[in-house]
């Protein structure tokens, strides 16, 4: 996936999940806030991993949380890459999982990573990854 991003010019991850939350917000009408994203390039397997995440992260907003806003903060640093991803939607019971965040945890542990959801019924959800 990153390999096509690369192949079609773009300028590294950081730009394609820049691009992708621009067209995302255009077509769904939910204000996209970007904290941080990250000047470091982002190759490889890890690359492919967050940019899965962040598709899926974005899916479950649009189809399932009712938000009207959503935050996300991509950082790298010596203590490895952090990913969050959050939203001001209608939340959801804990311990409730599905296919979609189950994928996003496979991805992270497939790089080696992790990748948490944590969310609060009326309050909104919100997806920590760190690898």
């Amino acid at each position: 996936m990153y390999e096509e991003l690369r192949m079609r010019g773009r300028r590294g991850l950081s730009q394609a999940i820049e691009d992708y939350l621009t067209e995302w917000s255009e077509r769904t009408g939910i204000t996209v806030e970007v904290w941080a994203l990250p000047a470091d390039r982002v190759t490889g397997p890890v690359a492919d991993a967050v940019y899965a995440v962040v598709q899926e992260a974005l899916t479950n907003v649009e189809q399932h949380s009712g938000a009207h806003t959503l935050s996300i903060a991509l950082t790298t640093g010596r203590s490895g890459l952090k990913l969050t991803i959050s939203d001001n939607g209608i939340g959801f019971s804990p311990g409730r999982t599905g296919r979609g965040i189950d994928t996003m945890k496979r991805r992270f542990s497939e790089v080696g990573g992790t990748l948490t959801v944590n969310s609060v019924v009326g309050e909104g959800t919100t997806v920590t990854g760190h690898i």
